[in-house]
């Protein structure tokens, strides 16, 4: 018998053929959003970052529970002011057994001195901390974004660079570098900035903002070390992998490490300062300032 055309055939067959192949095109579909997901974000999200404006009282213990390994809060901002939550949080999560890192936010005057003053701060309250929990060090960052409120300005790229040169001249490590993946990119591509600059800044590690997708590879790293793709709980990735809270904290800024949770590890015992044996102060021979 010759096949029969469709409008003859039985109805509950193709019924029973149209739900196969729905539920196939869904398998499909979730198959190709799991493996657009980069890899990293299924293993635990391991790094939050802090400030004075997250008013709640961090439940870091939770967090620990959760898979977090690490936090990075801020410390100093403009102009020369220091975190109030700074101490008693770094207490906390090193209590609950998080690793710690210390962020200045930096702006457009005496680099020098906003290095010096965050070393200062980051120092005194290291030395009050439970020697217990001080073996891996606080891991140091420049927050190098456009400055809109805060006083003082926007930090210009030979700042920040003066910024991170003090700070290895201090601590024999180079902090970290954080900012928005398109602002980092448009800041770094001027043609005013010199390859002698990028090779200066690329000592440091990476640490790019981005909402919505992965960061590409910004000139002059080869990578992101840490990926901030959760801002106050703003985040356009899909939630099931990409959690916009943690602990007790509902609007987040979460952070993926490019590496394993090992890796972490040891990328934090080897970047972090052990504040106490750094150089003392002393004054350069061109402070550089951008009292404009």
């Amino acid at each position: 018998m010759k096949s029969c055309p469709c409008k003859c055939a039985a109805p509950g067959r193709y019924v029973r053929s149209d739900l196969g192949m729905l539920m196939r095109l869904s398998m499909l579909r979730s198959a190709a959003l799991f493996f657009s997901v980069p890899a990293c974000a299924f293993a635990a999200n391991s790094v939050v970052n802090l400030s004075h404006y997250d008013m709640m009282r961090p439940d870091f213990a939770a967090m620990k529970s959760e898979g977090i390994l690490g936090v990075i809060h801020e410390a100093t901002y403009p102009r020369l002011e220091r975190d109030a939550k700074y101490f008693e949080r770094q207490q906390a999560a090193t209590r609950a057994g998080l690793l710690w890192g210390a962020y200045h936010y930096g702006n457009g005057t005496d680099p020098i001195r906003q290095a010096d003053h965050f070393l200062s701060v980051v120092s005194n309250a290291w030395a009050q901390t439970d020697p217990a929990t001080r073996s891996n060090g606080v891991l140091l960052v420049l927050d190098f974004e456009k400055n809109g409120h805060y006083p003082g300005g926007t930090m210009r790229v030979d700042q920040a660079i003066a910024f991170v040169q003090r700070i290895h001249e201090r601590t024999g490590k180079y902090p970290g570098i954080y900012s928005g993946e398109y602002n980092m990119r448009q800041t770094l591509g001027s043609r005013n900035v010199s390859g002698v600059q990028k090779s200066i800044l690329a000592k440091c590690w990476l640490w790019l903002a981005n909402y919505s997708s992965q960061p590409r590879a910004t000139s002059p790293w080869d990578f992101w070390h840490l990926w901030q793709y959760c801002g106050d709980g703003r985040c356009k990735l899909p939630r099931s992998a990409y959690p916009k809270s943690v602990a007790n904290i509902v609007k987040a800024e979460r952070n993926i490490f490019n590496g394993s949770r090992t890796a972490l590890q040891t990328f934090w015992q080897e970047r972090a300062w052990t504040p106490g044996g750094e150089k003392p102060r002393r004054e350069p021979e061109r402070t550089l300032t951008a009292e404009l």
